[in-house]
């Protein structure tokens, strides 16, 4: 089962930024964090191309899967990566949420949850990478 999704957005990085938080926000998701992988580097004396991780989540979700197993906070809230690659091809990647299922032992009962949440992340990035 593959873990990590990448998907090659056709925007810029900052206009792809842009547009995965006006989609996080439109689907009712709350902003979390913004973390700016190529800004802390370069505050270090480090090179990186862009970088910047989006961590978001809703607590009506994700607490019904942490209420069948609290393991799965270390993998929530989401979270969804833009950065840009040596050629200057601007990526978006996401862990799949199914794979919390056999990493958690999560039960039956959790697996409409995982779908819903799987369903929104995709189709975040499959529209902000258009």
């Amino acid at each position: 089962m593959e873990e990590i999704i990448t998907l090659p957005a056709n925007q810029p990085f900052k206009e792809t930024v842009e547009k995965i938080i006006s989609l996080i926000k439109g689907k009712e998701f709350t902003i979390l964090g913004r973390i700016n992988h190529a800004t802390e580097a370069h505050q270090q004396g480090l090179n990186l191309r862009p970088t910047e991780l989006i961590i978001f989540g809703n607590p009506k979700i994700g607490t019904l899967l942490m209420q069948d197993q609290q393991t799965c906070g270390i993998d929530l809230p989401v979270k969804i990566l833009i950065w840009e690659d040596a050629s200057g091809k601007v990526r978006l990647s996401y862990n799949t949420i199914s794979f919390l299922k056999t990493k958690h032992q999560l039960t039956e009962e959790s697996h409409a949850v995982l779908q819903k949440i799987e369903n929104v992340v995709a189709g975040i990035c499959t529209e902000a990478a258009k």
